[in-house]
């Protein structure tokens, strides 16, 4: 008989400490296994971000690749075709993930990464580069529902912000991988080098466990039981079944997709509900935030960092990027549980609104008003280092990774796939519209109006989000779902780490 379900202070389901055995590390330890494995393919993802700068780069110097050359047409499709491409693969995951289950399609995304890279390792012509860029950005788009889906659903809420923040990381730890071998080997050699990051993935993730949600929502309560008592510091079943039997009758109380026999607008109607409307306007928001002048400029680096003439090489200006941006996420995992999302969030952005505005001076005084003035001479070469580095380390410090992690926590449960495809679709998007207008903007109204603009459009962002961006560290999955359906307020407080391992992961 299960016993009466105990609650912790912030009104969590809470287990009994004495039954289950299990220090906070021990309990703690196979969820930041299950999450670093499922980062192995975000370091994929990373490395396949990064590779465009490669490519740019490449085609653009003055001895290319003497397989085939590329028009500057051609080229400045390069940095914009894999966000094209993302939506596509975002919106198929949505009814993948469910159908499937969330490490099903995170093993089944290898396969068009793979076919991708062995495709660019051996093109011949530009279609070939083409073809193997956008199936990269169909898998990137694809991916990300899935593993968004089960870190929220995997994780406690005490180790969530942190967990979920070490995506940002592995994703910039690949950028950086990148960068590095593309300083040294062929583009061919780092395709080649990308295949095999995906196999390993496909090979590991065999060794974790499928959500609990997802599994208790297809009526598989035994394996349901065993993935709860796995992600628990390897339990004995019995030791999670407050917690399961908890988590059972929340999932039964907000069924997931419970709607197939329902009507067209019974099928509708729970997307124009507060609680869908008001996360996903909130994640467009930071997604807008998130890339504007960040994505340009990781796509550009190399043409921009050799336009300013700096004192270092432009292949080693970008190193220096990666690893500022690798330092700067590293520094958010650690970060996020003590400060919280908002504070870190207005931290980031004032961070990246005064780098913006610093680096459009030095551009006016210097003269460098289009990305073709190669011949820009400055006594203050060293500057647009310092705030281009300032910029990338504000920028991964927390608004970059921010709508990956509030995807995984906003939504309810019974629009999370479909939310977590739709707003990862929104983001490649406007990824998409950051990054292939950034040339058509600078030619219009000169890179150093480019960037105040940017830096306009930050400020104005720090602002709204100040009031209108709850604070979720730390808050369960039910309490924040609570928030957005008119219940009690989540407020600002920050729920920190408690000592006690006893609370649910919900």
């Amino acid at each position: 008989m299960i016993e009466m379900t105990t609650m912790s202070e912030d009104g969590e389901p809470a287990l009994n400490s004495s039954k289950h055995g299990k220090s906070p590390f021990q309990r703690a330890l196979p969820q930041i296994v299950a999450v670093s494995i499922k980062n192995i393919l975000l370091l994929a993802f990373g490395t396949s971000v990064g590779f465009p700068t490669i490519l740019i780069g490449s085609f653009s110097t003055p001895n290319p690749d003497p397989s085939f050359t590329m028009s500057e047409n051609a080229i400045s499709w390069i940095g914009s075709l894999t966000y094209l491409c993302n939506p596509l693969g975002s919106i198929l995951s949505v009814f993948t993930t469910q159908r499937f289950g969330r490490r099903r399609c995170m093993q089944l995304v290898n396969i068009p990464y793979i076919t991708a890279w062995l495709l660019l390792y051996s093109a011949t012509k530009t279609w070939h580069v083409f073809v193997g860029l956008g199936l990269i950005g169909f898998s990137g788009g694809f991916l990300e529902p899935p593993i968004l889906t089960y870190v929220a659903e995997i994780t406690e809420p005490r180790l969530r912000g942190a967990l979920s923040s070490t995506s940002s990381m592995s994703i910039n730890l690949g950028i950086l991988l990148a960068f590095i071998l593309g300083t040294f080997i062929s583009w061919r050699s780092l395709a080649l080098f990308n295949t095999c990051i995906p196999v390993a993935g496909l090979l590991l993730l065999l060794l974790v466990p499928e959500s609990p949600y997802w599994l208790i929502s297809q009526n598989r309560l035994d394996e349901a039981r065993k993935s709860l008592a796995w992600l628990r510091g390897w339990a004995d079943h019995r030791a999670v079944e407050e917690e399961f039997s908890s988590l059972h009758s929340h999932l039964q109380r907000h069924p997931m997709y419970a709607r197939s026999s329902c009507s067209t607008w019974g099928k509708i109607r729970p997307y124009l509900q507060p609680n869908f409307l008001k996360p996903f306007a909130l994640i467009a928001s930071t997604f807008v935030l998130s890339h504007f002048w960040s994505t340009p400029v990781n796509v550009y680096a190399i043409k921009v960092f050799s336009i300013f003439q700096v004192p270092i090489g432009p292949y080693q200006a970008t190193i220096y990027i990666g690893i500022v941006e690798l330092v700067a996420v590293i520094t958010c995992v650690f970060a996020i549980k003590w400060l919280g999302k908002r504070l870190l969030t207005n931290i980031s952005l004032v961070g990246v609104f005064v780098c913006i505005l610093c680096t459009g001076a030095y551009c006016q005084m210097s003269g460098a008003y289009y990305l073709d003035n190669h011949n820009m001479e400055s006594p203050y070469s060293w500057m647009p280092v310092l705030t281009l580095l300032g910029q990338a380390f504000f920028t991964y410090l927390c608004i970059k990774g921010l709508p990956w992690i509030l995807i995984g926590e906003l939504y309810d449960n019974d629009v999370r796939s479909f939310g977590s495809g739709l707003s990862s679709a929104a983001g490649y998007v406007v990824g998409f519209v950051a990054n292939k207008t950034f040339l058509e903007l600078v030619s219009s109204v000169t890179l150093p109006g480019v960037l105040w603009m940017y830096s306009a459009l930050t400020l104005v962002g720090a602002t709204l989000l100040y009031f209108f961006m709850p604070e979720t560290e730390g808050k369960s999955l039910a309490q924040i779902t609570e928030h957005y359906s008119g219940g009690e307020n989540l407020g600002n407080k920050v729920f920190r780490n408690r000592p006690s391992p006893r609370k649910s992961f919900y």
